[in-house]
């Protein structure tokens, strides 16, 4: 019924190649060597034939495949630019299309979940899908009520095929870490995989959809389309025109580079102080830049398959720890994360590498205003990356607790995109806003007491030299006389 290779077989055979192919290209690396090339231009050179495999297959295969190669997608930042730069298209390809179904098969779905006259619900319905993802495509069409409305049709055997090749692909997760530097795989995977049964259901998707276009319906920088009609397999909602941010990566101008970065954070933090949901896929093809004439752009959001449900919102201890970690407090910082778990009891670590290794890490919050750029997520993934250094030895040690894991691939992902937008982004603004426990007023107060209070000391030091010059020269300052 469709081309998503549907049979376990043909799925696992083509992942289970990608490692051959992996060593036959590091033979054909040790024969370059052997022939004279440098190692450095041999390992560049294999890198970039392995990413390019890599990317094809999983663009290739849809589902779970496509669904990791677009998580992984959005860490290209981190990698060197000689590696980066040759298949950052297929990059861009993964975050925001994949080869369609035939019509046949999206008929038979239609019929099969609307009912066989499911064309009196349309006045005109687009067979040439305008969108094809991980686990379903989306056609673009006009409801019975005029409305213009995207039509989301899952694929046959989406199910199947997901847990499949996330199976596959945790069997050989270690031999795909050296594509993003300081990331460990296998968790990734393995978060993915308990998501499956979630964004495969299109009931749940659409409840999240209603509550934030709801919350979301007035709001002047955000814009998330309503749900028009909902059934398994098959999700349709108002239609949204507008740049995709894979466009705006590819050629944007600063002006909505920057914009974007802005209404991406505000998002993200935004979200689940007011919906109770984080929006847990935040790779570019699920992004829009859309025109506004009083705004100038809007950020349109897409697919809500996969959420977190926070109905506290984000933690508060995330904003408490943020906030130690600038005020300089390492045994604050080191009491909550261990009273978290991220530093299990049977650990000792130092409080004042702790917050050596977190600094870095939380620069874009320590200044007004921050500038995302590859350059500088290289960096980070580097100095974690590197088993010399202590960060890494550190980094090592410390524990990421299960309430975390989305929250913590939901950051570093929307980091990832910022850093690919080049993006200057005022981020401290948007977490005194919507970060519980990030009181960075308190903080600014209490700079400003220490001021006051050394200016208070200051002029009464000078009053104090000021009568003891007088006393020197002979002058007293006036006494009361006893009654």
């Amino acid at each position: 019924m469709s081309d998503l290779p549907r049979k376990a077989v043909t799925r696992t055979a083509k992942l289970a190649a990608l490692p051959l192919s992996f060593a036959g290209r590091a033979t054909w690396g040790l024969g370059k060597r052997i022939g004279g090339k440098s190692a450095e231009i041999v390992g560049r050179e294999l890198q970039q034939r392995t990413a390019e495999q890599l990317f094809k297959v999983l663009g290739e295969l849809k589902g779970g495949a496509m669904k990791f190669g677009q998580a992984m997608s959005v860490f290209e930042s981190a990698l060197p630019e000689e590696v980066a730069g040759p298949y950052r298209a297929a990059l861009t390809k993964l975050q925001e299309a994949a080869p369609p179904m035939p019509t046949r098969t999206v008929h038979a779905v239609l019929a099969e979940r609307l009912g066989e006259d499911w064309r009196e619900l349309f006045t005109e319905f687009e067979d040439k899908p305008s969108a094809a993802a991980s686990i379903g495509q989306v056609h673009r069409a006009v409801w019975h009520d005029g409305r213009e409305v995207a039509v989301k049709v899952q694929y046959p055997g989406a199910g199947e095929a997901l847990l499949a090749d996330l199976n596959q692909l945790a069997r050989f997760s270690k031999l795909l870490g050296p594509f993003i530097p300081g990331m460990d795989i296998k968790p990734l995977v393995q978060e993915l995989r308990d998501r499956v049964s979630e964004e495969l259901d299109y009931d749940l998707e659409a409840q999240a959809q209603r509550e934030h276009a709801a919350e979301f319906a007035d709001d002047p920088d955000v814009l998330v389309p309503d749900v028009v009609h909902q059934s398994d397999q098959v999700l349709v909602t108002e239609w949204m025109d507008g740049v995709p941010l894979s466009e705006v990566i590819e050629g944007g101008t600063e002006e909505q580079r920057d914009r974007a970065g802005q209404l991406l954070t505000r998002f993200l933090f935004s979200g689940p102080a007011r919906t109770g949901l984080l929006h847990a896929d935040p790779h570019p093809g699920n992004f829009r830049l859309v025109p506004d004439e009083e705004v100038g752009w809007r950020l349109g959001v897409l697919d809500f398959g996969t959420v977190d449900r926070l109905p506290g919102g984000l933690p508060e201890t995330i904003g408490e720890c943020l906030r130690m970690t600038l005020e300089g407090d390492a045994e604050g910082v080191y009491e909550a994360l261990r009273e978290e778990g991220f530093v299990k009891e049977s650990i000792d670590l130092d409080p004042d590498e702790v917050l050596e290794y977190l600094l870095p890490v939380i620069e874009p919050v320590s200044a007004d205003e921050f500038t995302f750029t590859r350059g500088w997520m290289r960096g980070q993934a580097a100095r974690i990356a590197d088993i010399r250094s202590p960060a890494h030895q550190l980094g090592k040690q410390l524990n990421l607790p299960p309430a975390y894991l989305l929250i913590h691939r939901v950051t570093l992902s929307t980091i990832g995109v910022l850093c690919q937008l080049g993006a200057t982004v005022r981020m401290r603004d948007e977490l005194e806003e919507w970060l519980p426990g990030f009181v960075v007023e308190e903080f600014e107060d209490a700079e400003e007491a220490e001021e006051a209070e050394g200016a208070e000391e200051t002029e009464g030091a000078e009053d104090a030299a000021e009568a003891a010059e007088a006393v020197g020269a002979g002058e007293s300052e006036p006494t009361e006389k006893p009654a």
